[in-house]
């Protein structure tokens, strides 16, 4: 029953099949904006939990335009290739970011995390 407004980014965890593609399972997560962290309003939807996400060292790749699955599949690969096999981070996820409302037509950001284990 409280309204948030919007944050950014929108962050969506893609848990990768082997061809790279996204399986069908994928987590959503939004900001809480920093007004309401202390002390978040609950869900009344049980499908939506409230996470805290700690810390982390990420590796990361940015693009713009409007962004679908494909670009951030790609850009997963072109980040994996960049990286090489000498760098150690999270296989089993990685993180997709929007950071522009849908009404924004250029100058949009996206970028791809990949989580250093």
């Amino acid at each position: 029953g409280v309204g948030m407004g919007m944050t950014a980014p929108v962050s969506i965890t893609a848990f990768p099949a082997e061809d790279g593609s996204f399986q069908q399972k994928v987590k959503v997560s939004l900001r809480i904006p920093s007004q309401f962290q202390a002390n978040p309003p609950c869900p009344t939807d049980e499908s939506i939990k409230i996470e805290e996400r700690g810390g982390m060292t990420i590796y990361s790749t940015q693009f713009g335009g409007y962004a679908k699955e494909a670009d951030y599949v790609s850009h997963a690969a072109k980040l994996k290739a960049a990286l090489g096999s000498d760098a150690a981070y999270r296989k089993d996820f990685y993180l997709c970011n929007g950071y522009d409302p849908p009404m924004k037509p250029y100058g949009r950001r996206n970028e791809v995390w990949f989580v250093k284990e």
